[in-house]
């Protein structure tokens, strides 16, 4: 393994390493999680006559690659919206597939059904499912606001913007709750909700925290209720 930067984060009882690049690492299983990776959409965009650089698999799945190697991971879970629509998988490149085969192969991986790709059946490999409970959390795609029990979700693309010295400046986020941890996209090529938009404060009910990691410690923002 390579030395990874990270800071620690602490939720329900567990202790994660919040990374950089917008993933958790699990320490306790040796388990990668991510969100929103949105496979292909660049070539999504292409069909429609909106040509886009057809390189964000490619870019995703490589980093993605890289923090399994750094982490060791021996599982991962993709928390929906793997790839931006149910053909996807079907358009990977021959590098990107080759990158997400060899990952799928290597590790236990589960993909949690997204609203983008809920169809799929054949994602290169890993295990399909709408849902799970792991180790008392709940794992999903969409946060639901009525849920109690401990929750790891995505969707949302979480930003939080701040004005620094004049200029805004956005960063990819975690957003906390005492029962919830909505997960940024981890895809290239995705944009994002800021944390004050009304889904994501319906979703976790106006309260808690963006949650900004870095190298070397976790920066905490308090939201509103």
């Amino acid at each position: 393994m390579v030395p990874v930067p990270f800071a620690t984060l602490s939720f329900a009882g567990h202790d994660f390493r919040a990374l950089p690049q917008g993933a958790l690492f699990w320490p306790a299983r040796r388990a990668l999680l991510v969100a929103d990776l949105h496979l292909e959409k660049a070539s999504w965009f292409a069909r429609g006559g909106q040509m886009l650089p057809p390189y964000d698999s490619i870019a995703t799945l490589g980093e993605l690659s890289a923090l399994v190697t750094a982490t060791g991971a021996q599982e991962v879970w993709c928390l929906g919206d793997s790839f931006h629509d149910v053909a996807g998988c079907d358009r990977l490149p021959a590098q990107a597939r080759a990158l997400l085969t060899a990952l799928t192969g290597a590790t236990r991986w589960t993909w949690i059904a997204g609203n983008h790709d809920r169809a799929y059946v054949d994602r290169c490999g890993g295990a399909v499912v709408d849902e799970a409970a792991v180790d008392g959390l709940i794992l999903r795609h969409e946060a639901q606001r009525g849920e109690a029990r401990p929750e790891l979700s995505g969707h949302f693309h979480p930003k939080l913007r701040v004005r620094v010295r004049g200029k805004m400046i956005a960063r990819r986020c975690f957003v906390a709750t005492a029962t919830k941890l909505i997960f940024p996209a981890f895809g290239a090529l995705t944009g994002g909700l800021d944390v004050t938009h009304p889904e994501i404060v319906r979703a976790t009910g106006g309260s808690g925290e963006a949650l900004v990691a870095l190298e070397d410690r976790l920066l905490r923002f308090r939201l509103a209720a």
